[in-house]
């Protein structure tokens, strides 16, 4: 048999070491799409802050690792899949057959459309390549733009902060996290921020991205430009001395953001952090369905036979809603690889779906949500607010059960709530205890948990307050 995996993050490392546990004779070749060893994402930002190496980054650490499970590693994008011939093409031309393929390409960033993107100094942060760049950039004291205050901006936000930069942040929404925080939430994260000296800019488009250099031509031109009274009077014809300009690197930086609103934002580096989509062009003329990303069933087969997906480029099943949806975190890739693997060995494994959460540090704060923390048509909600304290609690019921959550500085009791929320489990009358007063999760956990059964021994109690 022979199994090939184009991705080499979190979900297609799981996926050929549980390949290899349940078929010990296959052939396993796993495909990056980067010259690097397989590493995950989300070790960049404690790379940027010195914390790790960039061996730190690796997702295994163990020397010839994958030679010793028989897992042959190439590095090179595919670029075409052809499900008639079960083959696969390389960016070298080389040609892979396979037996059974999974497809865990991840995602690559959103390149939104700002004139300036392409000078140099402007970056993503995403690959261990970007992180390079960025760490020449991002010295202590130097200005700095991060465009996009969303999930992965404010990741960024926290290692660029602790680097000692000059930080202006820049978000197009009307609060930061807009897609995982309430405004309540996203305002507080904001005020937190700026107390600890990031400049937030909320509500702000970014037009362009040009150097000083062009900028100040374009000054001195229409301050050269005689105005009416000068020609009017003939006083137009000697030259304006102007300030001398600003020094400029050989690479063209320091750079200037120019928002649509006319304010402008000196920088040494601008980092565009504005979303990320699924790495699925190369599928074009497969027959592998897609939408946003690959459309899979709940064993994570695609609309081809014995083509699987995983991780960020896969629809999976969002447990909350029960529907196929992106929920594109480092846990849930490492749960659809799994599945997926499972069933590329012909281990039948449904996959019930994954909790959409999403967890937080910025600069100290921790804020969190879970499953449907926007909540449902005629559902009930519950909230708890201390401005003051950065503490903030939003719950979310459907009839008796606990759907959805949100907090802000508060994470004693997070496990619980995600228990509750991935359970389902009914919370009786501890539903109108939590409205009239949020905190009380552990109690609300405890009688939900140790409800004494339908049938057979009651187990153990613990005497739970009024």
């Amino acid at each position: 048999m022979r199994h090939v995996i184009l991705g080499a993050g979190p979900a297609g490392v799981t996926a050929a070491e549980t390949i290899r546990k349940h078929d010990a004779g296959s052939e396993i070749t796993l495909i990056s799409g980067e010259p690097e060893p397989p590493y995950s994402r989300m070790a960049i930002p404690y790379l940027l802050e010195g914390q790790i190496g960039e061996d730190g980054t690796h997702l295994r650490q163990i020397d010839g690792h994958y030679d010793k499970l028989a897992i042959t590693y190439k590095q090179g994008p595919v670029t075409k899949l052809d499900t008639a011939a079960k083959t696969v093409t390389c960016a070298d031309g080389s040609t892979l057959g396979y037996d059974k393929l999974l497809i865990a390409t991840g995602a690559t960033p959103v390149r939104p459309p700002i004139e300036g993107l392409d000078n140099p100094g402007v970056h993503t942060c995403w690959t261990l390549a970007d992180a390079r760049e960025i760490a020449k950039l991002a010295k202590s004291g130097q200005p700095v733009v991060l465009v996009g205050a969303g999930f992965i901006g404010c990741i960024i936000l926290e290692a660029l902060a602790k680097m000692g930069v000059n930080l202006t942040v820049v978000e197009m929404g009307d609060r930061m996290v807009p897609r995982m925080l309430d405004e309540t939430a996203g305002n507080m994260l904001r005020r937190w921020c700026e107390d600890k000296g990031v400049r937030v800019v909320t509500g702000a488009t970014v037009q362009s991205i040009s150097s000083s250099a062009r900028s100040q031509t374009q000054s001195q031109a229409q301050a050269s430009e005689p105005g009416f009274f000068a020609k009017l009077f003939g006083a137009g014809s000697k030259p304006v001395d102007s300030p001398a300009s600003p020094s400029v690197s050989a690479d063209g930086a320091p750079l200037v953001v120019n928002l649509k609103d006319g304010q402008t934002l000196p920088a040494a580096l601008v980092v565009v952090a504005a979303g990320v989509r699924s790495n699925i062009d190369f599928l074009e003329g497969s027959g592998v369905e897609t939408d946003r990303g690959v459309k899979v069933d709940p064993f994570h087969e695609t609309s081809a036979s014995d083509v699987f997906a995983a991780g960020d480029v896969a629809e999976g099943i969002d447990l909350s809603t029960g529907h196929n949806d992106m929920l594109a975190i480092q846990p849930v890739a490492v749960e659809h690889g799994y599945i997926a693997a499972l069933n590329m060995c012909g281990v039948e494994t449904s996959h019930r779906g994954s909790l959409n959460m999403n967890v937080l540090d910025t600069l100290g704060l921790i804020s969190s949500s879970f499953g449907a923390w926007e909540g449902v048509s005629g559902g009930s909600q519950a909230r708890m607010v201390d401005e003051a304290g950065y503490r903030y609690i939003r719950l979310e019921f459907e009839d008796d059960r606990l759907i959805g959550a949100q907090c802000v500085g508060m994470t004693d009791h997070v496990g619980m709530l995600r228990g509750l929320i991935q359970t389902k489990l009914p919370l009786g009358p501890w539903k109108e205890k939590l409205i009239a007063a949020p905190q009380r999760i552990p109690e609300a956990y405890i009688a939900a948990a140790q409800k004494a059964p339908s049938a057979g021994p009651t187990g153990p109690r613990v005497r739970v307050p009024a």
